[in-house]
């Protein structure tokens, strides 16, 4: 049951206005303060349980620990660097199994036509050896708004009969004679 749903959105708004400072630190410095990645995780925290997501945390948890430690791989070959495997560990954090196809579609999307910008020569790319790089942090944090913005992540209902037994408590309480529980 969603504590509270517009406290929730309230954090998915701060969420979004970090991950657009992520995204312009990157593409300027080609850097990700782990400050802003700390602060990324609470905010979920925060927004788990404001909005009922605290149910599932565990699976949110677990996917994020799975993808580290797959994306680690990358980073030891020097594909990925270690900024963007903490970024995209606590996006996968924040959407989960439920929302990662549609985070998946969105990253493809993004990197594309982000790859697509630095090769007009449109974005600044860091020249390391013979090869190219161009900062991630843009294609996550547009996939991970572009998340929030679906909906995916709604705060969830109150689970079915949550409401009964607080009316039967209620109604024991009324009939015994006491008072209704503040």
């Amino acid at each position: 049951m969603a504590l509270s749903p517009i406290a929730s959105y309230f954090v998915l708004v701060i969420a979004a206005a970090t991950l657009f400072y992520v995204a312009l630190t990157d593409l300027k410095e080609f850097k990700i303060a782990n400050e802003l990645v700390l602060v990324l995780a609470g905010l979920y925290v925060l927004f788990a349980v404001l909005s009922g997501h605290w149910r599932t945390m565990y699976w949110n948890i677990a996917l994020a620990a799975i993808m580290f430690a797959f994306m680690l791989y990358y980073y030891g070959q020097n594909l990925m660097g270690g900024g963007d495997v903490k970024m995209l560990t606590v996006a996968f954090l924040w959407v989960g199994l439920d929302c990662a196809l549609l985070f998946a579609i969105f990253l493809l999307v993004f990197v594309g036509i982000h790859a697509g910008v630095a090769k007009l020569g449109w974005v600044k790319v860091q020249e390391v050896g013979t090869r190219k790089r161009i900062p991630f942090a843009p294609s996550i944090a547009a996939a991970l708004i572009g998340v929030f913005m679906s909906g995916c992540l709604r705060p969830l209902p109150a689970p079915p009969f949550a409401g009964l037994a607080r009316i039967s408590v209620n109604c024991s309480l009324q009939a015994a004679g006491a008072r209704e529980p503040v």
